[in-house]
């Protein structure tokens, strides 16, 4: 047995079972052989990775199981050994756990961030599966930093910004402080190796300076605390580089100023004494306003517990306090691994935990590929809170800058899909405003509503843009289906024929030749732009008959709800009562434009497999978008009496703008929403009207 195992498995007997240990080096052993005769890049033998990785989570007291697959971690890998032959060895649980870890072997996939997204993710649903997954990751990955100095520079870089963006924050999300901590000093050594050995130098000058101020403070909280009788420890506590760093970058502040503020721990015996101690705190020196933080009643969403709050000490130096007992130190320090061998279910980290893995399951149905669930998974990771009310007084946790439809998609997958509006503390607030802790937030649904494509330019949290996108899609898909077979049976009537009336066989053999499985996903392909509903009337039409020409009243009708699939040209802004031609725009559907736009080119115009001849339903309801360009002389007054008449005759302003064009003349850009061209007509004619008003003209394209 090698020294290294030797003092490994004497740490082991300090809190494992001997049957245990046993069955530990017998992994090592099984490892040691698997790994025979492969090195470390430093030339180190393989097996001292595995050892490494396992004595990290040794020392957060992990089970024996989870130490085995620490030890196994890369054999299946690296090795021939096999998933099933790890299972016979050392039975399933562990199997599974190595299995979890390990990277998908030969993905098919087009780029390496593809690759990495469904190895990322075949982890992260291995961890809902079993928690300790992640954990052996992160210790594997702990190791791999350590030892990064021997890549090369590229890859250095690559995989620091690659821990930096998902591992650093999942140990965060999961309450691993200790090791956050020290994955982001590694990542910002190895990023920038310039910048980091400056400010470590810097802390260093500064912890030397700071010894005694430190060690003074200490001692008076110390004092005070024993003359009230309260049973104590209190501990200096120590900004991190990248910390230190991220500080400076986005507060503005210099070296000088971040370490100007004195940290301290106060670890105390239970939850009663810790208000107890926050009251002497606060008795000692005077508590700076708006900083104190209860994490204790309302935990972070990792399962952070602590008293926060910052005083104002001698000569005015500020002192940070964190106030907590003994299990919140052990919880803040190591998150769910904290306590693993009591499987206490009690334990608030590992119950966020497993309702954060919840959610995943949720994100990974309604992703559409591995990198959208990655992307899901990384917006999940940003550690600021707040903490907002139902309006029955639920404590709601939502990351920073989440807005009433993140709260309404925390709420309910359905409450977010129906919501219309939302009070904020009792008023009718926008949709898009972020929200801010302590206050109390009410959603306003209504049946049949949808959410809206805009919701995805400002929503925060996974589960909003993945819910979102995922009812948009399926929206998409029923609306092509529906938009394609109007298509298809418009062009099929130029041979007296419907989607419904074309014989079985002959649609099984054409779809069969264009290579569909059925007939809505030809219809989809229709609707969504992507074939040409001629080509495909001509292909389902009888053998022998002919297309006959039809009049124009047989053009397909726009109703105005046609939806995602139906889009209006920006350029031409057309309006019921115009002659319009619908543009069959691949992946978009038809895009419909005024027959007089510059933009359809006469080729693509005169290309029946691209423009179709369309015309408005009578019956339409909504409002369209439209532009008028105004031309007056300058006078006081004049923005004023065009709004009085716009609003006069019903219709809405979305924007205006005014340009000079000399010292007595200006060009106003009026964009507004009206029902139909007799409607703008009509607003032009009281425009023109107007004393002072030269020309009004409609932008055309």
């Amino acid at each position: 047995m090698s020294a290294g195992l030797a003092g490994f498995s004497e740490y082991l007997a300090t809190y494992l079972k001997p049957e245990q240990i046993a069955e530990v080096e017998s992994a090592y052993v099984f490892s040691r052989i698997a790994h025979e005769g492969q090195f470390r890049r430093n030339g180190d033998p393989y097996i001292t990775h595995p050892l490494a990785v396992a004595d990290i989570l040794a020392h957060m007291h992990m089970d024996h199981q989870s130490l085995m697959a620490a030890l196994l971690h890369d054999v299946i890998e690296d090795t021939g050994v096999s998933k099933e032959e790890l299972g016979k060895h050392f039975g399933v649980d562990v199997a599974d756990l190595v299995d979890g870890v390990t990277k998908l072997a030969k993905v098919r996939t087009q780029t390496k961030a593809e690759a990495q997204a469904e190895n990322l993710r075949k982890m992260m649903l291995a961890m809902t599966q079993d928690i300790r997954v992640i954990i052996v990751k992160l210790a594997d990955r702990l190791h791999n930093m350590r030892t990064l100095d021997v890549l090369a520079p590229e890859k250095r870089r690559r995989i620091a910004q690659e821990t930096l963006d998902i591992y650093a924050p999942l140990a965060n999300r999961l309450g691993m402080n200790q090791v956050r901590i020290e994955l982001e000093d590694l990542c910002f050594e190895a990023l920038f190796p310039m910048r980091a050995p400056l400010i470590r130098k810097a802390v260093r000058v500064a912890r030397g300076n700071r010894k005694d101020m430190l060690e003074t403070i200490r001692q008076t909280l110390e004092q005070r605390l024993r003359q009230e009788g309260l049973a104590s420890r209190v501990l200096g506590r120590e900004k991190h580089m990248y910390s230190i760093y991220m500080k400076m970058k986005e507060k503005q502040k210099s070296f000088s100023e971040i370490m100007d503020v004195y940290g301290f721990r106060v670890v105390v015996e239970s939850v009663d004494a810790c208000y107890r101690a926050l009251g002497i705190m606060h008795n000692l020196y005077k508590p700076i306003p708006g900083k104190f933080k209860d994490y204790i009643a309302i935990p972070k969403a990792n399962g952070y517990q602590s008293l926060h709050t910052v005083l104002k000490g001698q000569r005015g130096v500020p002192i940070e306090i964190q106030i907590r007992t003994e299990a919140m130190e052990s919880m803040a320090n190591n998150g769910v691994a904290a306590h693993w061998l009591y499987k206490d279910t009690g334990n608030t980290s590992q119950a966020r935990a497993r309702e954060w893995m919840k959610s995943l399951l949720e994100l990974q149905k309604s992703a559409g590929n591995s990198l959208e669930f990655i992307e899901n998974v990384k917006i999940d990771l940003f550690p600021d809170e707040v903490y907002v009310f139902t309006p029955k007084g639920t404590i709601l946790t939502l990351p920073k800058g989440s807005t009433p439809v993140d709260f309404a998609y925390a709420v309910h997958s359905d409450v977010g899909n129906s919501c219309v509006a939302a009070r904020v503390d009792g008023r009718l607030a926008p949709l898009s405003l972020p929200l801010l802790t302590g206050q109390t937030v009410e959603v306003i649904s209504a049946p049949g509503a949808m959410p809206n494509p805009h919701w995805l330019n400002f929503v925060i949290t996974s589960k909003a843009r993945a819910n979102i996108r995922s009812y948009l899609k399926d929206q998409q898909q029923s609306q092509s289906v529906d938009l394609g077979r109007r298509l298809l049976d418009k062009a099929l009537s130029a041979y007296a024929l419907k989607v419904a009336a074309v014989p079985s066989s002959l649609l099984t053999q054409v779809l069969g030749e264009l290579g569909f499985d059925n007939l809505d996903s030809l219809l989809e392909d229709i609707g969504l732009g992507n074939r040409a509903p001629q080509l495909v009337a001509r292909r389902l039409a009888p053998e022998g008959s002919r297309e006959q020409n039809r009049p124009a009243s047989r053009h397909m009708a726009i109703h105005g709800t046609e939806g995602l699939l139906v889009s209006y040209a920006r350029c031409c802004r057309p309006l019921p009562g115009d002659s319009i031609i619908g543009h069959l725009s691949a992946g978009r559907g038809i895009v419909i434009h005024r027959d007089i736009c510059n933009n359809l080119v006469a080729e693509l115009r005169d290309n029946p497999d691209k423009c179709m001849p369309l015309q408005w339903s009578e019956t339409i309801e909504r409002e369209f978008p439209s532009e008028l360009r105004i031309e007056l002389t300058n006078q006081r007054g004049m923005l004023a009496e065009i709004a009085r008449e716009v609003t006069a005759n019903d219709a809405n302003i979305e924007n205006i703008s005014m340009q000079e064009k000399g010292p007595q003349h200006a060009v106003i850009s009026l964009n507004l929403s009206v029902r139909d061209r007799v409607h703008l007509a009509r607003i032009i004619k009281r425009i023109r009207i107007l004393n002072g008003v030269e020309k009004v003209t409609r932008v055309r394209a």
